[in-house]
């Protein structure tokens, strides 16, 4: 299974924009540059997470992103889900039902085999996911932490933190 690299960004803005202060934000430009990746290409993430209330979305000039829910309540899968859209990553196509000699749909009353343990194997991965919350992120990288990945946040922060003139569009 492959994962777009905007679920890469869109965890990372968004384990980053845990760290911003109430009341605070974060431009795309900003989040863009901190993880040296194209912002036209995160703001697609970002208008993802936007639609799905994970981030606020405040316009003007002094606008950018900040969570739209608590870490504690945003998880991998929240963020995958926003970023991938629903679909599992396997579609059985039925092909077991095609070739030369088809046999008769009765042959094929019970559902494909190959596709249950495919979608076993995707409940047990959302599983997983839906188990892990940016705050539990937060802190394992905080614990791991000998203070330069601080220093680094903090120093990113201090420079482009803005205050906004008008209220979240969503």
């Amino acid at each position: 299974m492959k994962l777009g690299d905007g679920v890469e960004q869109a965890i990372h803005c968004a384990t980053l924009l845990a760290a911003v202060p109430e009341g605070g934000l974060l431009s795309a430009a900003a989040m863009a540059e901190f993880h040296g990746v194209s912002v036209s290409y995160l703001l697609k993430h970002m208008q993802a997470l936007s639609g799905t209330g994970i981030v606020q979305t405040v316009a003007g000039p002094k606008g950018g992103y900040r969570l739209g829910r608590a870490p504690k309540d945003i998880t991998l899968l929240d963020i995958i889900l926003a970023v991938e859209g629903p679909e599992p990553a396997f579609r059985c196509k039925e092909i077991r039902q095609r070739g030369p000699n088809p046999l008769p749909a009765s042959a094929f009353a019970r559902p494909c085999q190959i596709n249950a343990a495919m979608l076993r194997a995707e409940r047990a991965y959302r599983n997983e996911l839906k188990s892990v919350t940016i705050a539990q992120l937060v802190a394992e990288v905080a614990r791991d932490d000998d203070g330069t990945i601080e220093a680094r946040g903090c120093a990113f922060l201090a420079e482009h933190l803005r205050k906004p003139n008008s209220k979240p569009t969503n």
